[in-house]
C-alpha cells in the first residue's frame, strides 16, 4: 500500500474509541426503529445509504489528489468495499437478496474489521475517520434493517450468501493475479494481525476460511430460523 503512516495500535485508547461509535450509533438506531416505526425510517436509510456513498468516492478523490491511487488495492474489491455499496442500495431499495448480504457481510466480516482494523493511520488522520464511519456505517445498516425494520433472511438465504461470496473472492483473485494485489487477503494476512493469523499459512488459511465462514454466517441465521419453521412464516 502507498500510503503508510503510523498505524492504529490494536485496542488502544483510538480504537476503542471507534468501537465505542459504533455501539452508540447502532443501538438507538434499532431501538428506535422497531419502537416507533414510521416515515422517519426511510429518511434515516437514505441519509445513512449516502454517508456510505460519499465516504467510499471520497476515499478514492483523496488518494488520487495525493497521487497515490494505484491498481493494486484501490479497486473496490475488499469485501468492506462491496459491503458499502451493497448496504446503500440495501437501504434504498429493500431488496432481500442485498438486505441478506448487508446483514451477512457486515456481521460476519466488517465487524471482524472494526475488532483488528488493517488501517495504516491512527487519530486524528482523515483516512481513520474515513475507515471507521465506513465500517461502522455498513454494520449499523446490517442491524437497522434486519433487527430495526425486522426484514429477515429468507430460506436459502446462506447459500445464496455463500455462492456469491465464493465469486467475488474469485473476481477479487483475479483480480490479485492482474494487479499484484492483495484483495481479500488472499496473497497474505493483514500486517496487523487478524482472525486468519490463527488458521495457519498461505494457502490454508484460505482453505480454512470457508467452512468458517459457513459456520458463522450458519449461526447468524440461527435467530430466524423459528420464525420460517412457523405456517406461513419468513424468518419474522
Amino acid at each position: 500500500m502507498a500510503f503508510v503512516d503510523h498505524s492504529l495500535v490494536l485496542f488502544s485508547s483510538t480504537h476503542w474509541a471507534a468501537v465505542a461509535a459504533l455501539f452508540l450509533s447502532a443501538v438507538p438506531l434499532v431501538v428506535a426503529a422497531r419502537a416507533r416505526p414510521g416515515r422517519w425510517t426511510t429518511v434515516a436509510a437514505w441519509s445513512l445509504a449516502v454517508l456510505l456513498v460519499i465516504n467510499e468516492l471520497a476515499w478514492w478523490t483523496v488518494i488520487a489528489v495525493r497521487g497515490e491511487w494505484g491498481w493494486d488495492y484501490a479497486l473496490p474489491l475488499y469485501l468492506c468495499d462491496a459491503a458499502g455499496f451493497t448496504a446503500a442500495a440495501a437501504l434504498v431499495t429493500r431488496r432481500p437478496v442485498l438486505v441478506e448480504l448487508t446483514y451477512f457481510w457486515g456481521l460476519a466480516g466488517t465487524i471482524q474489521a472494526m475488532v483488528t482494523p488493517d488501517l495504516h493511520y491512527d487519530f486524528p488522520s482523515y483516512f481513520y475517520f474515513q475507515y471507521f464511519a465506513q465500517h461502522i456505517a455498513i454494520v449499523v445498516a446490517a442491524l437497522f434493517l434486519v433487527v430495526g425494520l425486522r426484514i429477515h433472511p429468507r430460506r436459502g438465504s446462506i447459500l445464496r450468501v455463500v455462492a456469491i461470496t465464493l465469486a467475488f473472492t474469485a473476481l477479487a483473485g483475479a483480480a490479485d493475479v492482474i494487479t499484484g494485489g492483495n484483495y481479500m487477503y488472499l496473497h497474505r494476512k493483514p500486517v496487523g494481525g487478524s482472525l486468519l493469523d490463527v488458521m495457519g499459512p498461505w494457502p490454508l488459511y484460505i482453505a480454512a476460511g470457508v467452512p468458517l465462514a459457513v459456520v458463522i454466517i450458519s449461526l447468524l441465521d440461527l435467530p430466524f430460523w423459528r420464525g420460517r419453521a412457523a405456517p406461513g412464516g419468513t424468518g419474522a
